[in-house]
């Protein structure tokens, strides 16, 4: 291996006994517990379950405090995370998270049962109208639900209530929605399962929205434009205010995807580039953990007349100190239990209250230096500028997967690959604005070092890792769950 510096060499740690990785818990040290009446469990006789459901013992693994402990240690150093190092992954913005937020979070006022009677939960609804706030003023939209579980769910709450809003208007008949060919492959699928027929919109030869293409794309049938404003491309849309209007004389509604607020914080505001929906990745902008299939939140923010279509319940003030529950006139409906992700929220609010005004925009300034500034540092061709938040560059002759693969050996995560299409062998990068000038040059010395490598070495990557190259195909479409025992060569 070639490392980035003299004085670097990374290698995972791979803790293995007896041909096996670090054995699960379910394979260390088993006692057989009899399950009965006595333990807390069902006699067997009366259990409404069918047999077959049932069992009289469990194998639960017997450890000391001190092998738990090490049990997952080792774990947690077989694997990358933000808390090992940076994590470039464009457009997913996998940043660093302040561990105060999980403190807040973890506070027991926190701990409030969502059926509580609103007299007795003040405190609670006035952190979410105080975060229906706060969002609304960063976005420029003028009334927010909180409910939606993740930046996904969002987009589809937002498809849904345009939707709603074209019906109540007696427009059903609006069945398109327009997404730029660049555009995250959820605003897809969130338009196809709203109901609608995709239209894709090419770019054009500077990465941004074809007008012309737009201009053809547009009718009666339009429903809305999906739009993505600093791009995937981390390029602004300089012809936000004339899109919004074409838009807009179809009747039509623009939606945008808050996956790159964050390049705008303090700076720009959606609403008031001419946007009539939002919804806000709070994991991207403002320091929630990335949900990866856990708890999340994906608020959405609209304008005055898409308010009455909002999720039922939301918050409100009389004005006096007193915070109450609503049901907006023309709602869509409930789409999470109670609140939303109450304690995700909390982690949101805590991050904006803490920061305030200066310190979101200044957030947003490093991010885009960060960009700007590792762009400037790496050999490989950056085909699109002037960028904001993250850039794609092109891998050149060499496979974008095999650059991604042998980075890992160089002790950092790579940048996503192989998308937006517009970029050959894209090598999407997102630093961020949590990593440092040392951290930057880190990650630019891996890029360098890995652009000058031939490709039998790109091939073979990664080497130094926990689990060496695998196919990802068939781990995406036939994973298998639990640990295997070694072959030669893996060992």
């Amino acid at each position: 291996m070639t490392d980035t510096d003299d004085n670097v060499r990374y290698d995972q740690a791979r803790y293995v006994e007896n041909g096996q990785y670090e054995p699960l818990l379910s394979e260390k040290d088993l006692t057989r517990v009899e399950i009965g009446e006595e333990n807390g469990g069902d006699d067997g006789d009366d259990s409404p379950l069918p047999d077959d459901l049932t069992r009289d013992s469990l194998e639960l693994p017997e450890l000391s405090e001190p092998e738990l402990v090490r049990h997952y240690t080792r774990l947690s150093q077989m694997i990358y995370g933000i808390d090992s190092g940076p994590y470039p992954l464009g457009s997913c913005t996998m940043k660093y998270n302040p561990k105060f937020t999980e403190d807040v979070a973890a506070l027991p006022d926190g701990a409030v049962h969502p059926d509580r009677s609103e007299e007795s939960v003040q405190g609670t609804l006035e952190l979410l109208y105080r975060l229906q706030d706060y969002l609304g003023r960063i976005g420029g939209m003028d009334a927010v639900t909180l409910q939606p579980p993740a930046g996904a769910a969002g987009e589809f709450v937002g498809i849904r209530v345009a939707a709603a809003y074209h019906e109540h208007n007696g427009e059903g008949h609006r069945d398109e929605v327009i997404v730029p060919e660049s555009a995250h492959g959820t605003n897809f699928a969130s338009a196809a399962l709203g109901g609608y027929e995709v239209v894709s919109l090419p770019s054009d030869d500077e990465g941004r929205v074809d007008l012309e293409a737009l201009e053809a794309a547009l009718s009666e049938n339009t429903a809305a434009l999906m739009l993505t404003n600093p791009n995937t491309l981390g390029l602004f849309e300089r012809d936000i205010e004339e899109i919004a209007e074409m838009v807009h004389d179809v009747g039509g509604l623009l939606y945008y995807d808050g996956a790159n607020l964050n390049a705008l914080l303090g700076r720009a505001r959606p609403g008031d580039m001419g946007f009539d929906v939002m919804h806000y990745n709070v994991h991207k902008t403002f320091a929630t953990p990335h949900g990866g299939g856990g708890p999340g939140a994906g608020p959405v923010g609209v304008v005055d007349e898409l308010a009455p279509f909002l999720p039922s319940p939301r918050v409100r003030t009389d004005g006096d100190a007193s915070y109450e529950l609503f049901e907006p006139e023309h709602t869509i409906g409930k789409v999470h239990g109670f609140h939303g992700n109450w304690l995700v929220l909390v982690k949101t609010f805590a991050y904006i209250a803490r920061l305030g005004d200066e310190g979101l925009t200044d957030a947003s300034a490093k991010a885009v230096l960060n960009a700007n500034y590792l762009a400037s540092r790496i050999e490989y061709d950056v085909p699109y500028e002037p960028f904001h938040h993250e850039f794609v560059a092109s891998a050149g002759d060499q496979d974008a997967a095999d650059v991604a693969k042998r980075m890992l050996d160089y002790g950092v995560h790579p940048p996503t690959t192989k998308w937006p299409e517009i970029v050959p062998e894209a090598l999407m990068t997102e630093p961020t604005e949590v990593e440092s000038k040392d951290t930057l040059d880190r990650l630019a010395a891996a890029f360098n070092a890995v652009a000058g490598e031939d490709d039998a070495t790109l091939e073979d990557a990664p080497e130094r890792t926990t689990a060496r190259r695998i196919d990802q195909t068939s781990a995406a479409r036939s994973p298998r769950l639990s640990w295997q025992t070694l072959s030669e060569e893996e060992e």
